[in-house]
């Protein structure tokens, strides 16, 4: 009480008052607005959330780089070779209802390498790199539907909204560039939702930042807005500067940690950073004419590819943590011969490139690469020149960072129907990019709804046989 008797008024805090008016609806809107959890979390400390973290255990790679293949690549057409299906092309299958027939593979396979991998002929330039591939010919997911299959490829969930794979990987390391974005999606497929790579429940500056990759000069960087053309550096560092300097004096005010708060600072102040580092970066300009040609760019079948492979590179030279580049247009239930030609003409310099140019920058041992879609094909069809989908057996390859180069594991039956021996499923997969990250996928975890929740869910195992 004052000397005049009366009780103190305290004022309420904007927090406080979110929580309060109209039975704390402002409260759950703004926990959604900054991307986090209602509850606190690990993710909620004072240190800036995209600081670096230390690993579980000893990684064997820094990085990733995630050739994602969107509408599911024919395995048998690939990296799977199955030479009795095209002695029985043309026959009935009897597997999935009547008049389905058994589609041969119209290319041939041959062995290269000294590990003699069998790869196909449409991949010319991925065959001079067989021995540094990890050809994954039994892997398993679980829904043979491209939207549920592709979120579960990217969060491990095809039912609930779950934070993409690279978000959990930066929420639980941190980023080595501080002033880049720590996850990059370069040219992500529109249809299929920004939930494939974002941050759902995790404090919003782990989701990914979209890059779109197009022909133009050194002056298209991909995003939208990377600058304000309206007022200068100085200014906009001045306008910052007065904004964290009132939420810092509301931090001081509150008795309450404001882990939320501070996420969505460290995003404003990221993309301050960024409007410097980015162009410089995206400028491709500023790479040597062989390693342009290198990359397919300039050629009209390679150059969209090549510059987003060129581009992920030069991001995991930056530091950034998890880089997704994708080609899309697998989905070939008829046209199988000349689509996955025009696919695979798309992919396959490029994507060799990649590992070429990793290799020779000193790079490739801690950086890894994956490639793969959502699921395989089947190996017969009601189209004589096509393949439907098939969840049940399919082809991913790894490479770099302490993968096992020259190495095929498991296998599908005689037709890759389904696989028969060291099934991987997508849990077990996460969990083995996560180990070679030096992250135990059941202890990264973030508490949320009362629960923890992790990538794996409650499921996955190291696949041990990937690794050197």
């Amino acid at each position: 009480m004052d000397s005049h008797g009366r009780h103190p008024v305290r004022a309420l805090t904007r927090r406080e008052l979110l929580k309060t008016l109209s039975a704390g609806f402002g409260w759950t809107a703004f926990a959604g607005l900054a991307g986090s959890s209602t509850e606190p979390s690990a993710a909620n400390a004072t240190t800036p959330p995209l600081a670096l973290r230390p690993p579980h255990l000893a990684p064997r790679a820094r990085r990733v780089i995630f050739l994602c293949m969107q509408g599911g690549p024919a395995h048998q057409d690939t990296f799977d070779y199955k030479p009795r299906l095209k002695v029985d092309h043309g026959k009935a299958s009897g597997g999935r209802g009547r008049g389905t027939q058994y589609v041969g593979s119209p290319f041939t396979f041959r062995q290269h390498g000294d590990s003699g991998l069998w790869i196909s002929d449409v991949l010319p330039h991925l065959a001079r790199q067989a021995d540094r591939l990890c050809v994954v010919n039994s892997m398993r997911t679980d829904i043979p539907n491209h939207p549920q299959a592709f979120v579960q490829l990217h969060t491990g969930s095809a039912r609930f909204v779950r934070p993409s794979m690279g978000s959990w990987v930066l929420y639980g390391l941190g980023s080595a560039n501080q002033d880049l974005p720590g996850f990059v999606n370069i040219g992500p497929p529109n249809a299929l939702g920004a939930g494939n790579y974002g941050s759902a429940f995790l404090p919003g500056v782990f989701q990914g930042t979209r890059i779109a990759v197009g022909r133009g000069g050194p002056g298209d960087t991909g995003m939208s807005h990377v600058s304000n053309p309206r007022i200068s550096v100085e200014q906009q560092r001045r306008q910052l500067d007065l904004v964290q300097s009132m939420n810092r004096d509301f931090q001081s005010r509150t008795a309450e940690p404001s882990g939320d708060i501070e996420a969505v600072i460290e995003a404003g102040e990221l993309a301050f950073r960024m409007q410097a580092e980015v162009p410089h970066l995206m400028d491709l300009s500023r790479e040597s004419e062989a390693t342009r040609r290198l990359y397919g760019i300039g050629e009209d079948a390679t150059d969209a590819f090549g510059r987003q492979c060129l581009l992920a590179r030069r991001f995991a030279e930056a530091g950034t943590r998890f880089i997704e580049v994708n080609l899309g247009g697998w989905d070939q239930h008829q046209n199988l011969e000349t689509a996955l030609r025009k696919n695979c003409r798309a992919l396959d310099q490029p994507a060799a490139a990649l590992l070429q140019d990793l290799e020779a920058r000193g790079l490739l041992d801690d950086t890894l690469v994956l490639w793969g879609g959502e699921f395989g094909r089947t190996p017969d069809s009601r189209q004589a020149d096509g393949r439907d989908h098939n969840h049940q057996g399919f082809s991913m390859w790894l490479a770099g960072g302490g993968i096992k180069g020259g190495h095929v594991h498991g296998a599908t039956d005689e037709h890759g129907s389904k696989a028969v021996s060291d099934p991987v499923h997508v849990h077990d997969l996460h969990a083995t990019i996560l180990h070679c990250l030096g992250l135990d996928h059941e202890r990264l975890t973030y508490r949320y709804g009362g629960r923890d929740f992790r990538l794996t869910d409650v499921h996955g195992d190291v696949v041990k046989g990937l690794l050197t």
